[in-house]
């Protein structure tokens, strides 16, 4: 069997990085952490919160970057909060946004409204300019729950785009066989996808890079620059400018990368590689 490296025109032992930046458009500190993380940083992709209220000013600010959806179901803040660009009821929590838990949009969503919203926040960000490089989950809705994961599955089909899956091991704690799944819809993923819970990246991400395995290997951060407004709006903002500093201004993980012999590439690369298959 043909490996994701060898696809992509590697070798089939070879170690490849695809540094991602979640939540482009969350805020304006948000795009400032992420474009630089991008242009001037180590940063490969990034991923784009559509329903968000800065992200018009993300795609003004959108030069050709390798950038997917990062397809939102959740406002997790208390303060800060963006809701569907569909009229979706099932969405909205009584406070007139997305839900904040997971659990509430599970219990609650109904999946026709799921499925015009998701659809509509791809082509939001297509009509925006953006060439969208991939598909994930903005805390992982679309990936733990089996009609979830079939809209989300039927949607890197239809726009034939690459998406965030959870390692091998965790199909069986989830209970479906997702990845195969995928496989066999010719949607291509990470073979490894390092999960890090909440936000904050540093000690994963130097754990990882330490012993990175042979493949494809995704890794993600939430960089933003350090603003009252950041400060304002998101309890964990001081994570968050830490991975900032983390993949824009800190040599050793420039170090780490290249000790471990990784090729860091970008998921439009996998896009291709699918649209090559097409």
């Amino acid at each position: 069997m043909t490996t994701a490296a060898e696809r992509l025109g590697h070798p089939p032992d070879a170690k490849l990085l695809i540094l991602n930046c979640d939540d482009l458009g969350l805020s304006h500190a948000a795009n400032v952490g992420v474009y630089q993380a991008l242009r001037e940083g180590l940063a490969t992709s990034a991923s784009l919160m559509v329903p968000c209220p800065w992200a018009r000013e993300a795609a003004s600010r959108y030069r050709g970057e390798d950038i997917g959806v990062h397809l939102t179901l959740n406002a997790e803040f208390d303060l800060y909060r963006w809701g569907p660009l569909t009229h979706a009821p099932s969405l909205l929590d009584g406070d007139g946004g997305f839900p904040r838990t997971l659990a509430d949009v599970w219990d609650h969503a109904d999946l026709d409204e799921v499925r015009r919203e998701l659809r509509a926040q791809v082509e939001r960000a297509i009509y925006w300019g953006f060439d969208v490089s991939h598909l994930d989950s903005h805390m992982g809705a679309l990936q733990l729950r089996p009609e979830f994961f079939d809209i989300y599955l039927d949607l890197a089909v239809d726009f034939c785009l690459p998406i965030r899956l959870s390692g091998e091991s965790s199909q069986d704690s989830i209970g479906f066989p997702f990845r195969r799944l995928a496989e066999e819809e010719g949607v291509l993923f990470p073979d490894h996808f390092v999960y890090v819970r909440g936000v904050g990246s540093r000690r994963v991400l130097e754990r990882t890079l330490f012993d990175l395995r042979p493949g494809v290997t995704e890794l993600y951060v939430h960089p933003a620059v350090d603003t009252a407004e950041m400060r304002a709006l998101a309890p964990d903002w001081a994570a968050r400018v830490d991975d900032y500093d983390l993949v824009c201004n800190d040599d050793t993980v420039r170090t780490l990368i290249e000790r471990s012999g990784a090729v860091r590439i970008g998921y439009r690369e996998l896009r291709d590689a699918m649209h090559a298959a097409a």
